[in-house]
């Protein structure tokens, strides 16, 4: 009887002993198989539709557009690819017009146009004001309009305090002919500082050099002072008339040089990084059909109108024959250098979407992958990429807004199916560690 109760005995130890070898092993190494396997096949839980995620195939299948479905890992991952690849089938793609082109390196140029405002050339800009007060005597160019040559007479003027001036300038003059032959350096020295100090005062009133030299010379004081001309040029306008009062107050003449001429246009602020001083320039006005004038850019101003969104730039023209009048419009065009070796894809290709711009490159025939590219300048319909594409991929040029619905629905969908199998991962693991402790609750009770 004890033989057969310790034959019992050694048989349910064995058993247990072999169900436990076989647990442990189901339970341990089984996962390490499987998750070798895993790393060099990957499974596909199902197939969903690539334009309703909710509609899904056990198996691969095409929708009624001839799109491809969609695997969906059991990894969450929908694919290997970046995310929104597209995948189209190739008849598809030649029925919704799919275009393509290569993107390229060029020297990127543009000619900018724009609106022109011709203006005086305010370095050759005169206002004239008296230094002193008097009364005008005579006015000897009484014309706007007219032209003026370089120390052209304007108008005499007599100053009690330019008289005063004079008188002063003769007495030091004398007092300094008289001890400038005697021995005393103190005397002499002191005598030569006022001579200059009543020199200076008649300069200070533009008492003009040759009317000092003739002072010097007839020892007479002249009742008038002249008013000359700075610079040839033309009188814009007259501010005094005979036997007027006036102060350093009043402008008395207005006098410009029409030789060379600004020209002011408005440049949007998206085109700033094309101009630098110095570029090319050619405008076109009216009153000249037919005849082009050639300047350049010579000052951008540094403040930017809040209304217009435009910036101020300054040409300079020749005009020695006087055909352009400040207050003219004009039709300018700005010439700039080009960018060289610049990468540019056509930019009816960029897809601009919030804050980003992207492009769709072809990996593969009817694969297309959403690519964000960094923009630079655009002219003559192609654009700029400082990066995010290449010269020599192949870009979308048409349609590419149906594709961009598609990828970002594919997108979207991967990112939900992630969340999906995260969350169902987590669910097997539940289910798994409360079979553990059904089990080790069994093994217990049989303990017992």
């Amino acid at each position: 009887m004890n033989k057969i109760t310790g034959s019992v005995v050694l048989v349910v130890t064995f058993a247990m002993g072999f169900a436990g070898s076989h647990f442990l092993t189901k339970f341990t190494a089984s996962p390490v198989k499987s998750a070798a396997k895993q790393s060099t096949e990957r499974k596909v839980l199902f197939y969903r539709n690539p334009m309703n995620p909710a509609i899904t195939s056990p198996v691969f299948m095409q929708d009624d557009m001839g799109m491809d479905y969609i695997a969906v890992y059991a990894d969450g991952g929908s694919s290997d690819e970046p995310a929104g690849t597209v995948t189209i089938d190739p008849v598809t793609v030649q029925n919704i017009g799919v275009r393509t082109t290569l993107a390229e390196t060029r020297d990127l140029s543009r000619a900018l146009s724009g609106l022109g405002r011709v203006d005086f050339n305010e370095e050759h800009l005169a206002r004239l004001h008296p230094k002193t007060s008097g009364w005008i005597e005579e006015l000897k160019i009484n014309e706007t309009g007219k032209k003026v040559n370089k120390d052209t007479i304007l108008l005499s003027i007599y100053s009690p305090e330019l008289v005063a001036a004079q008188q002063e300038y003769l007495v030091a003059l004398n007092n300094w002919e008289t001890v400038r032959s005697s021995g005393v350096s103190q005397m002499k020295r002191s005598a030569k500082t006022i001579l200059d100090s009543a020199k200076e005062r008649l300069q200070l009133f533009d008492v003009p050099a040759h009317q000092i030299k003739e002072l010097e010379q007839s020892r007479k004081i002249k009742k008038q002072l002249h008013i000359h001309s700075p610079f040839e040029g033309r009188v814009m306008n007259i501010g005094a008339r005979e036997g007027q009062y006036v102060t350093p107050k009043n402008e008395l003449y207005l006098i410009a040089d029409l030789s060379r001429i600004w020209v002011n246009v408005d440049v949007f602020e998206d085109e700033m990084s094309w101009l630098k001083e110095g570029d090319r320039a050619e405008m076109r006005v009216r009153a000249e059909p037919g005849r082009t004038y050639k300047g350049q850019i010579t000052f951008i101003h540094p403040i930017l109108n809040p209304k217009s969104r435009t910036v101020q730039v300054r040409l300079e023209f020749d005009n020695a024959d006087l055909s352009l009048k400040p207050g003219m419009f004009a039709n300018v065009t700005l010439y700039v250098d080009p960018q060289p070796n610049a990468v540019v894809v056509p930019s009816e290709a960029i897809v601009r979407s919030g804050s980003r711009e992207q492009l769709f490159v072809v990996r593969e025939p009817g694969k297309f992958e959403p690519r964000e590219v960094t923009l630079g300048v655009s002219a003559e319909g192609m654009t700029q990429i400082l990066s995010g594409v290449e010269a020599g991929e192949q870009v979308v040029t048409s349609s590419q807004f149906l594709i961009d619905s598609e990828s970002k629905l594919r997108e979207a969908t991967a990112k939900m199916m992630a969340v999906m199998a995260g969350e169902s991962v987590e669910q097997d693991m539940s289910d798994m560690d409360m079979s553990m402790d059904d089990m080790d609750m069994d093994t217990g009770e049989s303990n017992q």
